[in-house]
């Protein structure tokens, strides 16, 4: 029984470890739609909170990122800064969760239009996201 609890804690651990990877990848792939297709860039984070289904699959993923952070963190560089972040995630999260999704549409529909002049810098940040979050997680498993 103690081999298959931690055959199922290391699979936990990799499926984490490959969410923290694929968050890093969504960061660099935002921030090169905002730099080559700024228009496909826009459309997406339009999309945000347009439907019941994109608002809970948004929580959905929130929850995984966050949960991932949460779990990789002692494993990566940086580990208190990724733990707190996975944690904000997690709790901003908890809060949506309670708030009805036509409110969540109605702030994005005023804040997203609000940020699209700004892609470029979009781009910047999220590329410098993407980069830190591969670092760490590289660096953390290099030690």
């Amino acid at each position: 029984m103690e081999t298959l609890c931690h055959e199922c804690e290391h699979m936990i651990d990799l499926f984490a470890a490959a969410v923290v990877l694929l968050t890093g990848l969504y960061f660099i792939g935002l921030a090169l739609a905002a730099f080559f297709a700024p228009a496909l860039a826009a459309r997406f984070l339009l999309g945000f909170a347009g439907s019941a289904f994109s608002h809970y699959l948004e929580l959905g993923l929130r929850l995984a990122v966050g949960g991932a952070l949460v779990l990789r963190a002692p494993n990566m560089q940086f580990a208190g800064a990724f733990a707190v972040i996975g944690w904000v995630i997690l709790i901003t999260t908890a809060v949506l969760i309670c708030v009805p999704w036509t409110l969540h549409r109605r702030f994005a529909q005023r804040a997203v239009p609000r940020v699209i002049p700004f892609l470029k810098w979009l781009g910047m940040v999220s590329m410098a996201l993407g980069g830190i979050v591969l670092y760490a997680v590289i660096r953390g498993a290099a030690e």
